[in-house]
């Protein structure tokens, strides 16, 4: 079982920077891999960003790539989503995932944390 809660989100204005995080709790996350979703107002979930157990391996939406870095510090069982050069496109819900290997595909992820808010202005 494990447990997940973000946090990092807020306002920013258009080209500014967050870095979002996502601590979790329970014995399994440092074998789990970690995702980064996105729900946008009225939108369906979106992949953003993905990372392997061992933090080796990241794969990114092509929305974000060169824009964003997923990174993960399995001694603090945190997970963290740099994001820089925001646009208001992403705006929107943050959520992140645990599961057992590192996919675009939501399905494939058994824990999912509350979210918290991203709003970028023009």
């Amino acid at each position: 079982q494990v447990q997940l809660v973000e946090s990092g989100g807020g306002v920013v204005q258009a080209g500014g920077s967050l870095r979002l995080s996502c601590a979790a709790s329970g014995r399994t996350f440092r074998s789990s891999a970690m995702g980064w979703f996105r729900q946008p107002p009225g939108k369906e979930r979106e992949f953003v960003a993905a990372i392997s157990w061992s933090g080796v391996s990241t794969y990114y939406a092509d929305s974000v790539k060169g824009r964003f870095t997923i990174s993960r510090e399995n001694a603090k069982n945190t997970v963290y989503l740099q994001m820089n050069s925001l646009r208001p496109e992403d705006t929107a819900v943050y959520l992140c995932a645990a599961g057992p290997g590192a996919t675009s595909a939501a399905k494939e992820y058994a824990y999912w944390g509350q979210g918290t808010q991203v709003a970028v202005s023009s």
